[in-house]
């Protein structure tokens, strides 16, 4: 029974994809699409190896993509919609459960510029698997939440540009792999003030894995515990 009602969930929202739309600092909306790298369509990445699994589709540029200023330690909100407009239907389907997680990575010079290539990313946020007797998920918080989830800039980032990187990870049809739906959104930064941290990175792709627990794993089997990929989270 819990394989067919996995089977159904999955064919109920299969085209039910999302992508990151908003950024707001300190609880300032900074706009549609402002300071964020656009992928051509808003359809998942399932392929842990592929460049497309750092910022998205046609994710490795900014070019024509403004960088937003923000202070070390700011509140940043992340907003998600399934298509361009904030009311009408849930900002991402309530069957894409899985976690939240929320990184960064410094640019040598110009955040429009910077690829995010190699082990230059910090993971700053996650949330997973909340409460296993109800099965609530961080994608259910920020459906609730009307596609919104806060993250805190550790104040002793160093000064300097940097990518944002918001990744949700659908599960419901991640039994095997490739099955897991990987939704990246990129914002570019330009964070003022900080300290001289230098925290741990790791790259992306390459910190992924297919046979790691938070990516190939059975949501639908009375699931009590949850890792997600890439490493701890550094809180600064």
């Amino acid at each position: 029974m819990k394989l067919t009602l996995a089977l159904i969930a999955s064919a109920a929202i299969a085209n039910a994809h999302f992508t990151l739309q908003f950024l707001w600092i300190n609880g300032a909306d900074q706009g549609q699409n402002t300071g964020l790298r656009i992928p051509p369509n808003n359809n998942p990445v399932t392929d842990v190896t592929s460049s497309d699994l750092t910022c998205n589709v046609n994710g490795l540029s900014g070019s024509g993509v403004s960088t937003l200023s923000v202070p070390a330690g700011a509140k940043i909100t992340l907003e998600w919609h399934q298509h361009a407009q904030r009311t009408g239907e849930d900002a991402i389907s309530g069957g894409h459960k899985g976690p939240v997680l929320v990184y960064v990575a410094k640019a040598p010079g110009d955040a429009a510029s910077f690829d995010g290539k190699g082990a230059v990313w910090t993971k700053i946020y996650q949330s997973g698997l909340l409460d296993p007797s109800s099965q609530q998920w961080a994608t259910d918080v920020v459906n609730t939440n009307n596609g919104k989830h806060d993250v805190t800039l550790p104040a002793s980032l160093p000064a300097g540009n940097y990518l944002i990187r918001a990744e949700i990870i659908a599960l419901h049809t991640a039994q095997s792999y490739p099955g897991a739906q990987f939704y990246i959104g990129c914002g570019q930064l330009a964070i003022t003030g900080g300290g001289s941290a230098n925290p741990p990175k790791i790259a992306i792709p390459g910190a992924y894995q297919a046979s790691d627990p938070g990516i190939t794993v059975n949501i639908y089997n009375n699931l009590q515990s949850y890792t997600p990929p890439g490493g701890a989270v550094w809180s600064g």
